[in-house]
């Protein structure tokens, strides 16, 4: 059962390291906003409407919770088997679905398929898609969710899994890297300088690769391990406006559930402890300082002491 920290400061907050104690708050608490999900992902906050959106995928669902009231609706349904979100440099929702497209929804609240095939090939299960500032769309399609999961009805793999980049002027899309097996979540620096993937189903442990974002930014290059993240099942990750990344975490044990903290130099310094396995965060609230974690069935969020760097 969940029960919130009854003091200051939490002990679910962690450091690992000294140089974690300048992000910590010390009037600042994990909290449970939200519950009674069958899998919570991809959490995107919307500062103009003060509220949080995340997929309840095996629900065929987005939820909503308002933070001035605490209310908690269904934003869409169906939603195509929904998994990561973002926003566009003009607010709008940009979604990754298991229903093998990535979609835009539009200010009146339509839909437009951004994209659904690649060179007349289905995509897999786009899964996590980040947006830079020149308004390119940037997002991987692994297979997780392409086979049957939800709809019972197997659906037979097209491509490799693969990353991509849609164009922000033309919508044209480009291939930037199908040698990673399981890319997942993903973001860049705050200066979009590189390009965090991580990669599930690398062996023996999962890692985070880091590119160099090259071409006038619109291709990857020179790809090396950041991290191995061992016994950790790590999912998504974003990034804050000092380069540390804040990573969902967890499934190998329950010592391990939460979100791990690492530094730009790929050390880890600080943890979240959550009693569930974390997937996906964002960052948001009035002043981006606040975590939002989707973590199995429920979200959780926590103050603290940085921003969320943008695109994520």
């Amino acid at each position: 059962m969940w029960e919130e920290s009854e003091r200051y400061p939490d002990p679910r907050v962690i450091s690992l390291d000294p140089s974690f104690d300048a992000y910590r708050l010390a009037l600042a608490s994990v909290e449970r906003i939200a519950t009674g999900f069958r899998w919570a992902e991809g959490p995107v906050w919307f500062g103009d409407g003060r509220y949080l959106l995340w997929s309840d995928i095996p629900n065929n669902r987005i939820m909503k919770w308002e933070e001035e009231t605490g209310a908690v609706s269904v934003f869409r349904k169906p939603s195509n088997w929904a998994n990561g979100h973002t926003r566009d440099r003009q607010g709008r929702l940009i979604s990754c679905e298991h229903g093998r497209r990535v979609t835009r929804t539009e200010y009146d609240g339509s839909i437009s398929v951004l994209m659904d095939s690649f060179q007349g090939k289905k995509l897999n299960a786009p899964n996590d898609v980040v947006v830079k500032s020149d308004g390119s769309i940037w997002f991987t399609d692994p297979p997780f969710g392409s086979l049957g999961n939800y709809e019972g009805v197997k659906s037979p793999l097209e491509l490799p899994h693969s990353v991509y980049r849609i164009d922000g002027v033309t919508g044209a899309a480009t291939l930037l890297t199908d040698q990673l097996k399981g890319p997942n979540g993903l973001c860049f620096s705050p200066d979009e300088s590189l390009l965090y993937i991580i990669e599930s189903r690398a062996t023996p442990n999962r890692l985070i690769q880091v590119y160099d974002v090259v071409d006038n930014g619109t291709k990857i290059a020179n790809g090396r391990v950041f991290l191995d993240a061992g016994a950790g099942s790590i999912d998504g990750l974003r990034a804050d406006i000092d380069g540390n990344l804040w990573c969902g975490w967890g499934m190998g044990t329950p010592e391990l559930d939460g979100v791990m903290v690492v530094s730009p130099a790929g050390k880890l310094i600080g943890r979240i402890a959550l009693p569930e396995r974390c997937a996906n965060l964002c960052f948001g609230g009035l002043k981006r300082n606040r975590l939002f974690m989707a973590s199995s069935h429920s979200i959780y969020s926590l103050y603290v002491n940085t921003q969320g760097a943008l695109g994520g």
